[in-house]
C-alpha cells in the first residue's frame, strides 16, 4: 500500500480533540458585537408592525433591524435557496419561526434580553401547516434537479405490465420532516473594512458563500472573503448561504462594527432547511419466478408556500435505474405548505426514496416466497436501463457476496418470526445502497520549498470527512515526499476555487485538482532542469531523470535563485457523464432484536459492503461509512420533527425531544470496501462515499423488523406502537 489508501490518522485530529481547531464563532475578531434573531409566531400572514421602543431603550442595544428599516439588498430574486423574506425585505410571513427582526447589542446577553422585548403585530392568514395525504393540489416541479433532470420518466408501459403481472405489490410509504442537527450551529462573524467584507461563517461552500453575499449586497466578489477552516458538521444544511449569514453582514454594515450571529438550537430548525416529508406510492409487478416486469414510483414531497425558490426531493431516481425492469414509470410532485424551504440532507432523494423502493422489493420477495437477495440478483442491472448506457464501474455483486458472507445471510429462514434469542424476536433484513458519482471543476495550488516542505492549498472545506488528511496524502504520493512534510490549507475563498462539499464530490473534484497541480509542478521543475516533464519523476526531494540520474530539488532551486516553486492547476470533468452512468453502490445486512412484550427495537448487528472506487484513507473511509450508517439508524427508528397543526410551530426543536442515535443505539458495525478504482469516472478512480452508506439503512432495518415480527411498517420512524399494534 502506498501513501494513498494508508490508514493515516487525521492530521487535524489532535487540534480538534484539544480545542485548538477554531470554528466560525470562535474567530478572534476585536470589537465584535452580537446579533440575535426575532422570529414570527404565526405561520402565515403579514407583519403590520414590529414594536421596538422598549427594546431600543435597554442597555447595550445598538440597532434593531426590521422589514421597515433593514438595508435593501441588491438582488432578492429566489435563486438556489437564498430566500428574500427572511432577510427582512418585506413583511410577508410564510411560516412560524421566520425571521422578522434582528437585535444588535454590545453583548450576547444584552441582545437576547432586548430581543425578548421586541413585539410584533400581525394580520394572520389561514395556514396550511402540514402535508397530509390529500394530494389534490400537488404540482410538477418547475426546476427539478436544477434543470438537469426531468421530474417524470417512463420506459415501456408500466401500468399495462402491472395489470398483467401474476404477482403484484402496491403500497404507500412515508418519511417525515427531519432536521440535520450538526454539533456546530450556524454561526457568522461579519466585518466591513470600507467596502470590503470579511465573513467567518459555518459553511460547506466558501466560494459559493462569497458569490451569494456579493450578489445580494451589491458588491464585487473580489471584495468579499469567506473564511471557514473547520465546519462542525453540516449534512447539507450548510451547503447554501442561508439568511442568517446575510443578516450578520447587513447588521455589521448598519452599526459599523463586526457582528457575531450564532443561532440557538431552536433556531436551527427554522433558519436553514430540513429534509422534507415524503409520501411515495410504489407498485411492482412480477412473474412467479421473480422477474420484475413493472415498477411505478410516484413521489410527493413537501415544499414551501413562500416565495423562496424551489426544492424537490428526488425520491424516484434510484427506481429509474437500480433494477433491470423493462416497464418503469417515475413521477415527482410537490405539495406546498406553510413551512420553510426544504434543502439537501445527507443523500437527498436516495435516502428517502430507497426506503420505499427497497421495502417494496422486500415485500415482493415475501409474496414470491423468495430470498430477498436472490430477487435482487435475479433483476440485477448490468447497464443503466434508464440512461441506456454502461456503468462506469459496478461492483454491486461483489458487495452482495462479501456482505452476505460476512453476515451469514445464507442461514436466514424465509418465514418471519422464526428466529429468537430467548423471548426476544430476531429478524434479518437487507437493502441496496447507491448514490451518484459527482464531480465539479476545482483548482489547487502546490508550493514546494528548498527545505522540502510542501503546501497544498484549495478553497474547499473540512466538514468532518478528512479533507486535510487526504489532501496531504495525495500530495505526498504525487510529489514523492513523506506525508509529514505536507501541510494542507483550505477553508478560505481567497484560495483556488473549489465546489460545495456536498453530493459526495469533494474527493473526486479537489483531489484530482491536486494531482493536476502536482503534474504542473513537476513540469516546472523539469523545465528548470532542461528535461522533458514526461520523462521525469519526483522522489525523496529529487528530480529523477529517464536515465536514473538524480538532481536534488534544493540544488536546482538554488541554481535559479529560488527559495520556492509553485504551480496552480484546474481539474474539470470530461465527457464521462455522456458516456457512462456514474454511481457508487453498496449493500446493508442488518439484524434486529424486538422485545414482543414492550416493543423495544434494538439493532444487534450490521454489515455494510461498499463499492466506492479507490479508497484514499482506510481509516477515514471506515469512519465515513460508520457515520453514514448511524445516520440511517436515526432515519429508521428515531428522527421526526413534530409540527403543531394549529400553529405550524415545531414542538421538538431541541436535542432533548428530537431523538438522534447515541452510543447505546449503535452495535458493532462491520464495513467492507470492495476496492475497484473507477478510472472511467475520474483520473484518481475515486467514487463518492460520504452519503452512500446512509442509503438503504432505513429499509434494511424495516425489512429486518418485518422478518422478526411479521409486521410490515411503511411509515418512518418505526416506533414501539408499530410493532405492538
Amino acid at each position: 500500500m502506498g501513501i494513498i489508501g494508508a490508514p493515516i490518522a487525521r492530521v487535524d485530529g489532535r487540534a480538534k480533540v484539544t480545542g485548538r481547531a477554531r470554528y466560525a464563532a470562535e474567530a478572534a475578531v476585536p470589537g465584535a458585537v452580537h446579533a440575535v434573531l426575532v422570529q414570527s409566531t404565526i405561520a402565515a400572514g403579514v407583519v403590520l408592525a414590529v414594536e421596538t421602543a422598549a427594546a431600543e431603550g435597554m442597555p447595550g442595544v445598538l440597532a434593531i433591524l426590521t422589514p421597515q428599516n433593514a438595508p435593501r439588498l441588491a438582488d432578492v430574486r429566489p435563486q438556489a435557496q437564498l430566500v428574500p423574506n427572511p432577510t427582512l425585505q418585506d413583511a410577508t410571513v410564510a411560516y412560524n419561526g421566520q425571521t422578522i427582526a434582528v437585535v444588535v447589542a454590545e453583548t450576547l446577553q444584552q441582545a437576547e434580553a432586548a430581543a425578548a422585548h421586541v413585539r410584533a403585530r400581525y394580520r394572520a392568514d389561514e395556514a396550511i401547516t402540514e402535508m397530509g395525504d390529500d394530494l389534490a393540489d400537488a404540482y410538477v416541479p418547475k426546476n427539478f434537479r436544477n434543470g438537469m433532470r426531468k421530474p417524470d420518466s417512463a420506459r415501456g408501459d408500466a401500468d399495462a405490465a402491472f395489470n398483467a403481472a401474476p404477482v403484484q405489490i402496491s403500497a404507500t410509504y412515508t418519511t417525515p420532516v427531519e432536521h440535520h442537527n450538526p454539533m456546530e450551529p450556524h454561526a457568522t462573524i461579519a466585518r466591513w473594512d470600507g467596502d470590503r467584507l470579511t465573513v467567518w461563517t459555518a459553511t460547506q461552500y466558501v466560494s459559493g458563500a462569497r458569490a451569494t453575499l456579493a450578489r445580494l449586497l451589491g458588491i464585487d466578489a473580489g471584495n468579499v472573503r469567506v473564511i471557514c477552516p473547520f465546519t462542525g458538521g453540516g449534512f447539507g444544511c450548510k451547503g447554501t448561504t442561508w439568511p442568517p449569514a446575510v443578516l450578520a453582514a447587513m447588521a455589521a454594515r448598519s452599526v459599523n462594527r463586526p457582528v457575531k450571529l450564532v443561532l440557538d438550537r431552536r433556531q436551527m430548525y427554522t433558519s436553514n432547511g430540513f429534509r422534507p416529508r415524503t409520501l411515495q406510492k410504489l407498485r411492482l409487478g412480477a412473474t412467479p419466478d421473480g422477474q420484475i416486469v413493472s415498477l411505478r414510483h410516484d413521489g410527493f414531497t413537501q415544499m414551501s408556500l413562500g416565495d423562496f425558490g424551489e426544492f424537490a426531493e428526488p425520491v424516484g431516481l434510484a427506481s429509474e435505474m437500480l433494477y433491470a425492469v423493462p416497464n418503469a414509470a417515475v413521477t415527482h410532485r410537490l405539495v406546498a405548505v406553510n413551512q420553510g424551504l426544504p434543502t439537501y440532507m445527507r443523500a437527498p432523494g436516495e435516502a428517502s426514496g430507497s426506503f420505499a423502493l427497497e421495502s417494496a422489493i422486500d415485500e415482493m420477495a415475501a409474496a414470491l416466497n423468495m430470498d430477498p437477495l436472490d430477487l435482487r440478483l435475479r433483476n440485477y442491472a448490468e447497464s443503466d436501463p434508464h440512461e441506456n448506457r454502461p456503468f462506469s464501474s459496478k461492483a454491486l455483486r461483489e458487495c452482495y457476496r462479501a456482505g452476505a458472507e460476512a453476515f451469514g445471510w445464507a442461514q436466514r429462514p424465509l418465514a418471519p418470526r422464526c428466529l429468537r434469542d430467548g423471548d426476544v424476536l430476531v429478524g434479518w433484513g437487507m437493502a441496496t445502497a447507491l448514490y451518484p458519482i459527482n464531480r465539479s471543476a476545482a483548482q489547487a495550488t502546490l508550493r514546494m520549498g528548498a527545505d522540502g516542505r510542501v503546501f497544498v492549498r484549495s478553497g474547499t472545506q473540512e466538514i468532518g470527512g478528512g479533507t486535510y488528511t487526504t489532501m496531504a496524502q495525495v500530495t505526498a504520493e504525487a510529489l514523492g515526499v513523506p506525508v509529514g512534510q505536507v501541510t494542507a490549507q483550505l477553508g478560505d475563498s481567497a484560495w483556488p476555487h473549489a465546489p460545495v462539499s456536498g453530493g459526495s464530490q469533494t474527493s473526486a473534484s479537489v483531489l484530482n485538482a491536486v494531482v493536476a497541480a502536482a503534474d504542473a509542478l513537476r513540469a516546472r521543475l523539469a523545465a528548470l532542469a532542461g528535461l522533458d516533464a514526461r520523462q521525469v519523476q519526483l522522489a525523496a526531494g529529487t528530480l529523477v531523470g529517464p536515465d536514473g540520474t538524480r538532481l536534488r530539488i534544493d540544488v536546482l532551486l538554488a541554481r535559479h535563485g529560488l527559495d520556492t516553486i509553485e504551480a496552480t492547476a484546474e481539474s474539470v470533468p470530461g465527457d464521462e457523464k455522456q458516456r457512462f452512468s456514474l454511481h457508487s453502490f453498496g449493500a446493508h445486512f442488518v439484524e434486529v432484536q424486538v422485545d414482543p412484550a414492550i416493543g423495544r427495537i434494538r439493532i444487534a448487528r450490521h454489515v455494510g459492503a461498499f463499492d466506492t472506487g479507490r479508497v484514499l484513507n482506510a481509516r477515514t473511509a471506515r469512519s465515513q461509512a460508520i457515520g453514514g450508517i448511524i445516520y440511517g439508524y436515526g432515519m429508521a427508528l428515531l428522527e421526526k420533527t413534530e409540527v403543531d397543526a394549529e400553529t405550524g410551530r415545531y414542538v421538538n426543536a431541541n436535542l432533548s425531544d428530537y431523538l438522534v442515535p447515541v452510543n447505546a443505539d449503535v452495535p458493532d458495525i462491520v464495513t467492507i470496501f470492495v476496492e475497484k478504482p473507477d478510472r472511467n469516472a475520474n483520473p484518481l478512480g475515486v467514487k463518492g462515499l460520504g452519503e452512500l452508506p446512509t442509503v438503504g439503512v432505513a429499509a434494511a432495518v424495516a425489512n429486518a423488523v418485518y422478518h422478526a415480527t411479521g409486521r410490515r411498517v411503511r411509515d418512518l420512524p418505526i416506533r414501539v406502537e408499530d410493532v405492538l399494534a
